[in-house]
């Protein structure tokens, strides 16, 4: 019974947050969502936030396992973009964006939420940098700007454009910018040609 109840409590946060925002997820709302006794919410968690984390820890493990096989196969860039573009799509569609937003947004008013939006973000960042060291590690491409800060700019692109869809009820701006990448992927082909020669030839003069 204990586990079922943190189960309806976890499932009841996620929709709460994803319908109606972080101001209107209260004890009583997420425990109206559950059928359980508001009580429970403390009981469990101990407050609510911890409860909205647990949310969004639960949906992080999800779309991390949806976007590690979307990205197993990608040899090239236009690869990444083309399974960037395909995750985009289905975590708008399913709401994992909007979980975690919310909680980015909060964080604004509540700084005692930023240590652990961080802590969460950098298993994303850290998954963006390793699966773009495989692709484009060794190449001009990743002398000019490494992985890591890739990395950063993704996770950063990823959550402003996920806010602009609320002022792009259509997704057309959107889609747009991701049509641009997949029209820029192509054209970086001769930056993401891994050289071994230039390799040795900087090592020699370092």
């Amino acid at each position: 019974m204990t586990v079922d109840t943190k189960e309806r409590l976890i499932r009841a946060a996620d929709t709460v947050l994803r319908t109606q925002g972080y101001a209107k997820s209260s004890a009583r709302t997420i425990a109206k969502e559950a059928g359980v006794n508001s009580a429970l919410v403390f009981y469990h968690f101990g407050g609510v936030d911890p409860l909205l984390f647990a949310a969004l820890d639960r949906s992080s493990a999800e779309r991390m396992e949806l976007l590690a096989e979307a990205v197993a196969g990608a040899r090239t860039l236009e690869d990444l973009v083309d399974a960037g573009t395909r995750v985009y799509r289905s975590d708008i569609d399913g709401g994992h964006l909007t979980v975690f937003s919310e909680l980015v947004a909060a964080a604004v008013a509540k700084p005692e939420l930023r240590e652990e939006i961080r802590v969460r973000a950098e298993p994303w960042i850290s998954f963006v940098e390793q699966t773009l060291e495989r692709v484009i590690g060794g190449t001009p491409l990743a002398r000019l700007t490494p992985p890591r800060d890739l990395a950063n700019a993704a996770i950063t692109f990823y959550l402003g454009v996920n806010l602009f869809t609320v002022l792009d009820s259509d997704r057309s701006r959107t889609e747009s910018v991701f049509a641009m990448a997949r029209r820029l992927a192509p054209r970086a082909r001769l930056l993401t040609r891994r050289l071994p020669g230039l390799g040795t030839k900087r090592r020699a003069h370092d």
